[in-house]
């Protein structure tokens, strides 16, 4: 579904996580318990979670039983009821889930930092919301949210198996919904700044006081969408910085040659309209302006001169290695290759993306580096205590 936190209104704070959480609460047709043993009673797997700006349902399941998922999705997503007995339960358990995260300081900072990048728009806007708000909600709040914003024309169908699913006229159709003509989410505006094209996009450094032994830092800026031509070429460089990889140039330059971490990764997240990359790492309170001159050395190293053709061919080689093996992780092809379809309504191959990437010379991933990883455009936050 293209509906997630930056859809809800400012009274509705964590709404489109609350509304996937009780989409398991039962149905017009179906009890919580019947929801449940659905796909598990024939060993297939049903699942969801919420983003900052769309929801993914899912399920695995055996080939014959895939009109069941199909029902049983369909039903969820366009029919549940929200029951409010079910509703006070469960916004107990997303608290709880909102406490789990304020005890893991290595995945709020990624919070804080949106937070702080994107100000009052609702891109900056927890996805759990907030207790008080959550306890305020009733049934009629949630359904009131799922009619404006669980429609049709938002959502997208794949399919991915050895199936062949009834087609007419080019759109698959279940009872009378249809999901081949898909239509566009209508998004807030970005705030002056947030664009692909940088601006005047926040920048400076903040400390936030946390009772923590490890200091943990963020780094990073916004890029550009999803979509856009120079995603592969962020992503590339992305991978050659902080990727997986034990090679990658944070990893070989703060881990391996120094000691001064335990984690450092890089990554790239892709909105409708913009992008965010960022670096993360924790280390000692005490080397925390060495962690960071660090970062940015390796940063400028790319904005001095554009690689060498060599080093861009065993980059992408590594990429494409990387790319290849994580296509047999069945379940995050899917739902990446849907979630891609929702926003720019075309399917990308392996074949396509190594061509994208060979196509890239070291000349265009300067300018890139130029335009959007020069470290003196960058926010940084710390947690330091």
């Amino acid at each position: 579904m293209g509906t997630g936190t930056r859809h809800e209104l400012e009274h509705e704070s964590g709404m489109a996580h609350l509304v996937e959480h009780m989409s398991f609460k039962g149905t017009q047709r179906r009890s919580a318990m019947q929801i449940i043993n659905r796909m598990e009673s024939v060993g297939g797997e049903l699942n969801a979670f919420t983003t900052k700006q769309e929801t993914v349902y899912y399920s695995i399941c055996l080939r014959q039983h895939l009109g069941r998922a199909i029902d049983l999705l369909k039903d969820i997503v366009f029919h549940s009821t929200y029951p409010q007995e079910a509703l006070e339960r469960e916004v107990e358990v997303v608290i709880d889930e909102i406490d789990s995260y304020k005890d893991s300081p290595s995945e709020l900072i990624y919070d804080d930092f949106e937070s702080l990048l994107f100000g009052n728009h609702p891109l900056g806007r927890s996805i759990l919301g907030d207790a008080d708000r959550l306890r305020s909600y009733h049934s009629s709040d949630l359904q009131s949210f799922t009619r404006r914003l669980y429609t049709h024309d938002r959502a997208v169908l794949f399919i991915m198996g050895d199936v062949q699913p009834k087609v007419r006229g080019g759109e698959l159709k279940i009872d009378n919904i249809s999901l081949g003509n898909l239509g566009r989410s209508l998004s807030p505006p970005l705030p002056k700044g947030m664009s692909d094209e940088r601006g005047d996009c926040v920048v400076g450094s903040h400390i936030l006081h946390k009772s923590t032994h490890q200091a943990h830092i963020l780094m990073g800026t916004t890029t550009v969408p999803l979509g856009d031509e120079r995603f592969m070429g962020l992503f590339l460089l992305n991978n050659l910085l902080g990727g997986p990889g034990m090679n990658s140039r944070f990893n070989l330059t703060l881990r391996e040659r120094r000691g001064l971490v335990y984690t450092v990764e890089s990554s790239l997240v892709g909105y409708a309209d913009t992008g965010v990359w960022n670096v993360y790492m924790g280390c000692d309170q005490a080397d925390i302006n060495k962690c960071l001159h660090l970062v940015r050395t390796e940063l400028n190293r790319l904005l001095d001169k554009p690689l060498t053709e060599r080093v861009l061919r065993s980059a992408v080689r590594q990429l494409k290695g990387q790319l290849a093996v994580s296509h047999d992780n069945f379940e995050s092809v899917a739902i990446g290759t849907a979630k891609r379809f929702l926003y720019t309504n075309d399917v990308q191959t392996l074949d396509s993306i190594y061509a994208s990437l060979d196509a890239i010379t070291p000349e265009y991933l300067y300018r890139l580096a130029q335009q959007f990883l020069d470290p003196n455009r960058m926010l940084t936050l710390v947690y330091s205590s």
